[in-house]
């Protein structure tokens, strides 16, 4: 009989609502048993008794994050007993990596975006010191996973080894079939109300078409407020949903004509990675419209599987959303091409499948160098 291999899965907050990809990745896993550990619990919908805390009441925490090191971290991994170490986000990456090292478990790390293009680029002591921590963990880790090719060259410009850096696609679940309810909706976004999300786009462009298309955004976030007013200065139909949980976003795609991702880069240089809505939306035929940013055109075939306008473009966003919402033989054939195409490249089985060779991989070369 095999022995069990064990992969902590570590998220420094365990775990925000917005991030059912770390959940739905580890939770598929079939030959390595996943344990999730997280240096503080973040009550969410995501959130689970079972998770393994290493500073219940943050006491210590602190300290982790000034000089990367703790006795009660290296402890609390080391009764998980893991075969690999492996974090989410270059800088929850760092924090991880002393322990880690100090328990001889092979670390990977994957970066998903802010981590490498706006976190890096802050200015004064705050951004010396991310830079800094982030090149410590890339020479500490055994291998850089990186979800888009884009957020590969990022990481790569901010000192990661190139030989050690590798795109891997995170994965949805694909369903064998999908339900058709009546469409309640013309147009839905989900996502945090931040500014690369270009949820203020989104709204200028549903304002400049007639008649007014029936949004439906979902997410919340500190631009909340002004996208509200925002909404009601210029009259859009548009309905703000807040948080909701997995089930219920799946319904709302499935109730939706199209899916509206019109991500952009932000004024502090944060880019998406690849945005999981859209491989959400897709495997349930949903087309979508979206804007060449960041790995979204390794998601989103443009004109094939989707629609795709340049970024921080509300007057070429309008002209795509006009073209779908109009043309029902359209979203027909861009949602089965979409569907196809993500089931072809992000199956979640598929790609679970290539995680735990990687997983095999590490964890086989880390036996190798230790012997």
């Amino acid at each position: 009989m095999t022995a069990e291999r064990r992969v902590a899965i570590w998220r420094s907050s365990m775990l925000p609502g917005s991030e059912t990809f770390v959940r739905n990745q580890a939770d598929a896993l079939t030959r390595w048993t996943p344990a999730y550990v997280g240096a503080t619990r973040h009550e969410s919908v995501l959130s689970r008794p079972d998770d393994v805390i290493a500073f219940p009441d943050g006491a210590g925490f602190l300290r982790l994050r000034l000089t990367g090191t703790s006795p009660q971290l290296q402890k609390t991994l080391s009764a998980v007993r893991p075969n690999l170490v492996h974090a989410h986000f270059g800088g929850d990456g760092w924090l991880v990596s002393h322990s880690a090292q100090q328990l001889g478990v092979p670390l990977i790390v994957t970066v998903h975006g802010h981590d490498v293009t706006r976190q890096p680029s802050s200015s004064g002591a705050k951004g010396v010191r991310y830079r800094r921590n982030l090149k410590t963990v890339f020479q500490r880790a055994s291998l850089v996973i990186a979800v888009s090719e884009v957020i590969r060259g990022q990481a790569i410009k901010w000192g990661a080894d190139p030989a050690k850096v590798r795109v891997h696609y995170t994965g949805i679940a694909v369903p064998s079939e999908v339900p058709a309810p009546p469409k309640k909706w013309d147009v839905v976004f989900i996502g945090r109300f931040v500014a690369k999300k270009g949820v203020d786009d989104l709204i200028t462009a549903l304002a400049s078409i007639e008649p007014r298309p029936r949004a439906l955004l979902i997410g919340d976030g500190e631009l909340m407020a002004a996208m509200r007013a925002r909404a009601e200065e210029l009259g859009v139909d548009v309905t703000f949903a807040g948080g909701q949980t997995p089930e219920q976003v799946k319904q709302h795609l499935l109730e939706s004509r199209l899916l509206a991702c019109p991500s952009k880069t932000a004024p502090d240089g944060d880019t998406e990675g690849l945005p999981t809505t859209i491989l959400e939306a897709a495997a349930l035929g949903l087309p979508v419209v979206a804007t060449r940013h960041s790995g979204i055109p390794e998601a989103v075939v443009d004109g094939e599987s989707g629609l795709l306008s340049p970024e921080a473009d509300p007057a070429a966003l309008a002209v795509s959303l006009t073209r779908l919402l109009g043309d029902e033989d359209l979203q027909r054939r861009l949602g089965e091409q979409g569907r196809k195409h993500i089931t072809a490249r992000f199956d979640l089985t598929d790609q679970t499948r290539r995680l735990e060779d990687i997983y095999d991989e590490v964890a086989a070369g880390a036996t190798l160098t230790s012997r």
